[in-house]
């Protein structure tokens, strides 16, 4: 069950970003399944457990491409990053406290990180990178 597809409008054009992207829908659709099923208290922990990990992961990731090739813009863009890694951490420390009433909220928060994040800061720097003469 889901409640996103990857579509072509996603792809920054860099496979190993746009690999990386997809596994955030695919957390998405987890959410959302679980939510349908009424069994999101028992999946959240999880999924925000592997998106602290993700986080790391992935913002090291398009930090270092953008450091590599000379992004203008990444001061900015690092501090969107560290207010998205602060977001998880203080939804994953509100989980572990006892709140399981989160998940509308971290639903929420993964959206907006595919729609505005994804969409819109992104796609400005992998149309820089492509501009720059990046290859995948």
């Amino acid at each position: 069950m889901s409640i996103f597809k990857w579509q072509d409008e996603y792809s920054v054009n860099i496979k190993k970003i746009d690999d990386q992207h997809r596994e955030l829908v695919d957390m998405i659709n987890q959410l959302y399944t679980a939510m349908v099923q009424r069994r999101s208290d028992e999946v959240l922990g999880k999924i925000l457990d592997r998106l602290g990990d993700y986080c790391e992961e992935h913002f090291t990731t398009e930090e270092n491409l953008m450091q590599t090739n000379g992004y203008p813009y990444l001061a900015q863009h690092q501090e969107i990053h560290d207010k998205m890694r602060a977001k998880v951490r203080a939804m994953q420390q509100s989980f572990k406290a006892g709140n399981t009433k989160l998940t509308i909220e971290a639903s929420l928060f993964l959206k907006d990180w595919l729609d505005k994040h994804i969409m819109g800061t992104d796609h400005k720097y992998a149309a820089y990178l492509t501009a720059k003469g990046f290859i995948k």
